[in-house]
């Protein structure tokens, strides 16, 4: 059975604080490596008073402080945003801390508006343009001291701090083969282009010293519950919160109720429905049949699995019940 991994957005909700979020994220991560997850992944987010995770670097030091061998990375760090040499001595400090467990993966995105992008200082012109070259650059200060290398990154140089891109249209796709990097596809908010996407990588895949064959993981949102009912109530949260984003009104997550009518009209529904298309909501047999026909329609070779939901303890919950429909899944498989 494939890896199964998490995807941390650090929610605030309705009425908690950053702070409450982060020690809810501490939490969720050590909750994480006793169910047996692989990696643990957070987000780079900015002005938005749902995400704590802004700090991201900071973040995953505060995770892989509280844990012992479950891998802990981004998913990912926005690379226009930062200077690469910045990005490398961060994660050449995180790797220097916690050798072996530290995984770097790469957006193209602000993940932010223009202004807050803008307030980020850095240029703002098509990120196509130097995201590549930005990508080689932080390789460069991660790997081993070249010939003639002035500029280095310390802590940084030679950690070897496994990078993998991450996107959610055919660009960073094919970036990925042309450099024989690991890809991560954003269908948990983004579906559309997901198996073209997952085309491109797989038969353009160039082998490289990192990676010898393609390795692609996916981005799936999965709520569980006792039942599919209860489920599907907590599952309100991110319906909501998903819908705030999208008319440019985010804000806290906020509780679930007992029914989305009259919170939306039948056309917000539907887009609502199709971004969040590939989610997967129910009791735990409904969760490991959808697990089953996502892997087997997809051939992931791994799934990252985000859960917006209010409750801490909920969410925990659903983690531990996908948990025991994987341990399912990989006994029908051997």
């Amino acid at each position: 059975m494939i890896p199964f991994s998490v995807l941390d957005l650090s929610p605030v909700v309705r009425g908690a604080t950053p702070g409450d979020a982060l020690r809810n994220t501490r939490d969720l991560a050590i909750h994480a490596e006793a169910l047996g997850f692989h990696r643990y992944w957070l987000a780079e987010h900015h002005n938005m008073t749902g995400i704590a995770s802004a700090a991201t670097s900071v973040v995953i030091g505060y995770v892989a402080e509280a844990t012992k061998m479950i891998r802990v990375g981004s998913g990912g760090i926005m690379l226009p945003n930062h200077a690469p040499l910045v990005i490398a001595e961060q994660f050449g400090t995180l790797a220097s801390l916690y050798p072996g467990r530290i995984d770097l993966g790469l957006g193209r995105a602000p993940g932010t508006d223009q202004g807050t992008a803008r307030a980020l200082r850095r240029a703002m012109g098509p990120s196509d343009d130097r995201f590549p070259d930005d990508v080689l650059e932080l390789q460069r200060y991660l790997g081993p001291l070249q010939p003639g290398q002035t500029v280095r990154a310390v802590p940084g140089m030679d950690t070897q701090v496994p990078i993998w891109l991450l996107g959610s249209s055919l660009f960073s796709a094919q970036l990925a083969t042309h450099l024989g990097l690991p890809f991560a596809f954003a269908s948990h908010f983004a579906p559309d282009l997901m198996m073209q996407a997952l085309h491109v990588y797989r038969t353009m895949f160039r082998p490289s010293d990192v990676l010898q064959k393609p390795y692609a993981a996916l981005g799936i949102n999965v709520v569980a519950a006792d039942t599919d009912e209860d489920a599907r109530h907590l599952f309100t949260s991110q319906q909501q919160a998903f819908w705030n984003l999208r008319r440019g009104a985010p804000g806290q997550l906020p509780p679930p109720v007992h029914s989305m009518e009259g919170v939306w009209t039948p056309m917000e529904k539907a887009q609502v429905d199709h971004a969040l298309s590939c989610a997967i909501v129910g009791s735990g047999d409904s969760v490991r049949d959808g697990l089953a026909q996502f892997i087997e329609r997809t051939q992931a070779d791994e799934l990252i699995i985000t859960a917006q939901v209010f409750d801490h303890e909920a969410r925990k919950r659903s983690y531990s019940i996908v948990a025991e429909q994987r341990e399912r899944l990989a006994g029908v498989a051997a």
